[in-house]
């Protein structure tokens, strides 16, 4: 099987970017409260939250984003470096949320990470906030899985398969990936089984 050619572009219309982007806080949000519950006087994670969710809502897609997101990196990078392994994972989460809003229209398996990051952020920092408990990250990427519409399917599936590497996240995001690629397949199956069906009952017309 070839590779992907890196260099094609990709069409992702701005309403389905949106999405992608309402999905992406929807995704990232729960995990706040460990964030916020070892930095209560940190509002960068939330702010990035805030920021993506405006332009998911229908406001323009700013460098308030792209700012609001490189803070919340920086609480990332506070947390972790100070032993805050949940909480540098829930601000992780919230990075990749207002990170989503923007999505690069190429063909490269990276570009996954602008999708599915939150959930799998999110889903580390559940895990590592009950003790490394790895079925609580499991059942939250099946919750994820839940809250993908449509439209997120339908962009994701217009990318390669999800990167390798990166953990136990990547791990997560692979799990994640696995599942909504399943769903589209799954969908197209019914889509041709019920044409085929369609078609035999068609033919008892004629019979």
């Amino acid at each position: 099987m070839t590779a992907p050619d890196e260099n094609l572009m990709i069409e992702v219309s701005t309403a389905e970017l949106r999405e992608i982007t309402g999905y992406a806080v929807a995704c990232a949000e729960p995990a706040l409260t460990i964030f916020e519950q070892v930095r209560r006087d940190d509002p960068r994670p939330r702010t990035a939250l805030d920021a993506a969710r405006a332009f998911a809502g229908g406001a323009k897609r700013t460098k308030g984003i792209r700012d609001s997101a490189w803070a919340a990196h920086r609480a990332y990078q506070e947390t972790r470096d100070a032993g805050q392994a949940a909480a540098s994972d829930a601000a992780r989460a919230a990075v990749a949320a207002a990170s989503a809003a923007f999505l690069h229209p190429l063909a490269k398996a990276t570009q996954v990470l602008h999708i599915l990051g939150p959930a799998a952020h999110a889903a580390r920092a559940f895990e590592l906030d009950a003790g490394d408990d790895r079925d609580i990250g499991a059942a939250y990427i099946a919750e994820a899985a839940g809250l993908a519409g449509p439209t997120v399917v339908s962009v994701l599936t217009r990318y390669p398969n999800a990167p390798g590497g990166r953990g136990r996240v990547g791990e997560l995001l692979r799990k994640l990936d696995a599942s909504l690629r399943q769903r589209a397949t799954a969908a197209v199956d019914g889509v041709m089984a019920e044409g085929r069906s369609r078609a035999d009952h068609s033919g008892d017309l004629f019979g």
